[in-house]
């Protein structure tokens, strides 16, 4: 299946997070996305592996994906390598989107800036034809997307560019709460954990909230991108 958009997240639940109003804006408009988790969370304080595929799955439900795929790479131990380039490049010339949009530029968690690398080169290599790789026992044409963007986490990061996702904010918090066992829920019991509190989960709304002020919005997700941003026509701006 080729999809317009892939989202590339090294833990599930960050996509969630970061760009899951973009997601869900998009497949709205008929577009096909799809994520490609990069570990289990296998590494979280709470809940297990297994749980997490759960929520996982539940959550694709609710934003309505065309795809969902974990490559299983080792939580906190991945490495921006051949190896793991030459996975996740499988993963960009199996869907072959249009745009892809990867984990933070930095963050507090050192996993998402270096999945946000791994993302980044693997765009790059993936349109090199010499760059070998196998799907299904066939050899794989290369893919370049033609736009890379990274979402913006847990530390604010000033963005180029601001979607607003108003209609779809209550989707999105619904999707971020399929992870159960990783957000504030009072039926769950479990170790308290930085982003289990509830004022972690507030901050999300209100990151979105700030996002979307700054461009005359309710909500909106931010994004940077490593290259100059160009538009056909002034009209396109907001």
């Amino acid at each position: 299946m080729k999809l317009d958009i892939l989202v590339l997240a090294v833990h599930p639940d960050d996509a969630e997070l970061g760009c899951s109003g973009t997601i869900l804006k998009h497949i709205a408009q008929g577009k096909k996305v799809g994520i490609v988790d990069f570990t289990r969370g296998e590494l979280g304080t709470r809940g297990t592996a297994e749980i997490r595929d759960e929520e996982a799955a539940d959550s694709a439900k609710i934003l309505g994906l065309h795809a969902r795929e974990n490559l299983r790479f080792k939580d906190g131990f991945f490495k921006n390598d051949e190896e793991h380039q030459l996975e996740v490049i499988r993963m960009i010339r199996k869907y072959q989107p249009e745009i892809v949009l990867g984990n933070a530029m930095h963050d507090r968690h050192p996993d998402h800036k270096r999945a946000g690398d791994l993302a980044s080169d693997s765009c790059f290599l993936a349109g090199l034809p010499k760059v070998r790789t196998i799907q299904d026992g066939v050899v794989q044409e290369a893919w370049r997307p033609r736009l890379f963007l990274q979402y913006i986490q847990d530390s604010y990061i000033q963005p180029d560019i601001i979607i607003d996702i108003t209609p779809y904010i209550e989707t999105k918090i619904a999707a971020i709460k399929a992870f159960k066992t990783q957000f504030y829920n009072p039926e769950q019991d479990g170790p308290s954990t930085y982003i289990s509190s509830p004022e972690f989960f507030e901050s999300v709304i209100g990151r979105s909230r700030e996002m979307g002020k700054s461009i005359g919005a309710t909500y909106g997700e931010g994004f940077t991108s490593r290259k100059l941003l160009g538009v056909d026509n002034l009209f396109e701006l907001r």
